[in-house]
């Protein structure tokens, strides 16, 4: 299996989710306003948040990337997750993030962002990532914008009208021949 990377910011460890995340992801998953913008925007019930587990762990292996679970740092609690996404029929690689409701609007999805698109810059080489953000979902629209994000498309996803915001890796400076 492909290795996981743990990464950390200020407050938040990104780690591999494993099944000690299961019932606080099976919580998340079963909340109607945590799926409200996610797939069908049903929630669901342990077996399907068991696949779902299963399926974000297999794309590590198929494609070299995909969602961590966050936890805090100081306490090991599990917040949600985020990561990178591009399974068959997506239009391209995609940055998302879902938390708990009690640790939303404090900062965590813009600081795990932050990281995620690091490790696409720097570690995949991406050369582009999207977000896909329901029309509607405006506090994940702002923190794709927090992000860098730019709104360059509205888009038919899988039934959803939904903004398609980009990311594009950081400008270097070239290098300098000195004589």
């Amino acid at each position: 299996m492909s290795q996981i990377p743990t990464i950390e910011t200020a407050r938040l460890r990104l780690t591999a989710l494993t099944e000690r995340h299961f019932n606080d992801y099976a919580a998340m998953l079963a909340d109607p306003e945590s799926t409200r913008w996610i797939g069908d925007g049903q929630p669901l019930d342990r077996t399907n948040a068991w696949r779902s587990l299963a399926m974000l762990l297999g794309h590590w292996q198929l494609r070299g990337c995909g969602m961590w679970a966050l936890e805090r740092k100081d306490t090991g609690e599990f917040i949600g997750r985020a990561g990178l996404m591009f399974p068959e029929g997506w239009p391209d690689l995609e940055l998302g993030w879902m938390l708990k409701p009690e640790h939303r609007h404090q900062g965590y999805a813009t600081e795990a962002g932050a990281a995620v698109l690091d490790f696409a810059w720097h570690t995949m080489h991406a050369q582009r990532v999207i977000s896909l953000v329901r029309i509607g979902n405006e506090a994940s629209d702002r923190v794709a914008e927090r992000l860098g994000g730019e709104h360059v498309d509205n888009m038919d996803f899988y039934g959803c009208n939904t903004h398609l915001f980009a990311y594009y890796p950081p400008i270097r400076e070239p290098r300098r021949a000195w004589a």
